[in-house]
């Protein structure tokens, strides 16, 4: 290929675009010739370890002497068009030597990057408060920094047939189990789409059940959290330009731990897990209670309630299950503002909104302020969830249990609930049951997603990722005090 019909191929290729930059040179008789995109090469690189190397040589250049003598580390030799597109686009600069058949492209991208930072949807009271960014590079450096091993895999597949996106498949050789390894795999490898997004994107698509309002891969941008479940025989999956990375297999119970959980003492670490499980029964039950009490079943309202009861909902003109439903959509409306807003205002449209909407509504005869005090505690008790999408999950869930109770009362609690819980023993994350360890029943796992028990009681690995190695360390060990002896 001539240097005129390459130039003319690559200028088609990127629809003559202006941001492809072609260069010339003169080198001792012969033609160079020099592709890179504008904006994605660092130009200070580009002069000092490429051209001036590069014209201030005494002898013609080959493609073997490219490689050779130019101190780049990144170089490849490429024949195909399709190949030298994409090492452009990413940030490669292109050499062409008049009359070679393969050009060398040389590695050096524009790296205009996030820094690391704190942690903004999981924040953290104790441990490491630095979050993942945008760059798979960074994250990947940070991931090998906290598992410094060399059981580590890291394995790379590109994704996307129109915009092509890096994953990157993570996973402790020595421990995960080949069977979530060959699925997490053999899902993103079937995919056929024209981009990812995002590793949430990604999730989406390779999730068992996309029907489910639960999650069945858990989404974090804390490393100590990715870490942790990569150290238990867990899977990850990293994609570039993507600050989330992706977990499984997981299961319901997953969602509600914390690393947090770990750093404190195991006492400690407990009574918060159960508080956050105590939470959200509340929160998806105790509505629904209510209107289903004042709607078919006084009887279980006590005498000195049933007073106040009536005193407050004499004004109100709506049927409770009307009621419930319009503070529960205000509370949503309060919630998604605040969260579209700039920090300050949306703090403060969410204090100021919620106490002049919910004492306007009082006041105007539209509920009553004992609902006020429920439907705020429902929603406080929703946020408890350390996993946004699971705290988003039992918001949506108290809806149709809401006009269940309103339609059959206790009975369509019960029903609703036996619908629910049928629904968890169906669904499975990677395959594995998504309701472990209480179906199936392991009494072991429960040490380590319900409760939280002392290190030394728990040894063992969780069974239900079904990891190589269930040890993680003796336990017999763990329980020898030794004491210097002063004398």
């Amino acid at each position: 290929m001539s240097a005129d019909q390459l130039t003319s191929v690559m200028r088609e290729q990127f629809n003559q675009s202006p941001d492809l930059i072609e260069k010339t040179y003169q080198i001792k008789g012969q033609s160079i010739i020099i592709l890179f995109i504008s904006y994605q090469v660092k130009k200070d690189r580009l002069e000092k370890e490429l051209l001036e190397p590069l014209t201030s040589s005494r002898k013609p250049w080959t493609v073997q002497d490219l490689q050779n003598k130019i101190p780049l580390a990144s170089s490849n030799r490429e024949k195909e068009i399709e190949t030298i597109t994409q090492q452009l686009i990413h940030g490669s600069v292109c050499v062409y030597i008049e009359g070679e058949k393969e050009v060398v492209t040389f590695l050096l991208p524009q790296q205009d990057r996030r820094a690391l930072q704190r942690a903004e949807t999981e924040s953290l009271v104790f441990g490491p408060q630095v979050s993942f960014t945008e760059s798979l590079v960074t994250n990947l450096n940070v991931v090998r920094w906290r598992l410094d091993t060399d059981d580590l895999v890291v394995e790379k597949m590109i994704v996307g047939d129109r915009i092509q996106s890096e994953v990157r498949i993570v996973y402790l050789k020595s421990l995960a189990n080949e069977e979530n390894v060959n699925t997490m795999r053999q899902r993103i490898q079937d995919l056929e789409v024209d981009e990812v997004e995002d590793t949430s994107v990604l999730g989406q698509l390779i999730e068992d059940s996309s029907s489910s309002v639960f999650p069945q891969l858990l989404f974090t941008e804390l490393p100590d959290r990715f870490c942790n479940s990569i150290t238990k025989g867990r899977v990850g999956v990293m994609v570039d330009k993507s600050p989330t990375m992706l977990i499984g297999p997981m299961t319901l119970f997953s969602y509600f731990e914390s690393t947090e959980d770990l750093y404190m003492r195991w006492n400690m670490g407990t009574f918060i897990r159960l508080l956050r499980f105590t939470a959200m029964f509340i929160s998806i039950i105790l509505t629904p209670m209510y209107v289903a009490a004042l709607t078919y079943h006084y009887e279980v309202i006590p005498s000195s309630l049933m007073v106040s009861l009536g005193q407050s909902r004499a004004t109100v003109p709506f049927p409770p299950v009307m009621e419930a439903l319009l503070l529960e959509v205000l509370i949503e409306l309060l919630r998604e503002a605040g969260a579209r807003l700039p920090t300050k205002v949306g703090q403060t449209m969410g204090i100021v909104g919620g106490v002049v909407l919910g004492q306007a509504a009082v006041q105007a005869g539209f509920t009553s302020n004992i609902l006020i005090i429920i439907i705020a505690l429902s929603a406080l008790a929703s946020f408890t969830a350390p996993s946004y999408l699971m705290g988003t999950a039992i918001r949506i869930i108290r809806f149709p249990m809401i006009i269940l109770a309103g339609a059959w009362g206790l009975i369509g609690i019960v029903f609703a609930f036996s619908f629910l819980v049928i629904h968890l023993l169906k669904q499975k994350s990677l395959g594995r049951p998504y309701l472990a360890p209480i179906y199936p029943f392991s009494l072991r796992d429960i040490n380590d997603s319900i409760i939280r028990l002392p290190f030394q009681k728990n040894p063992k690995r969780p069974l239900t990722v079904m990891p190589k190695d269930e040890n993680r360390y003796s336990s017999k060990k763990s329980h020898e005090h030794k004491d210097v002896d002063p004398t």
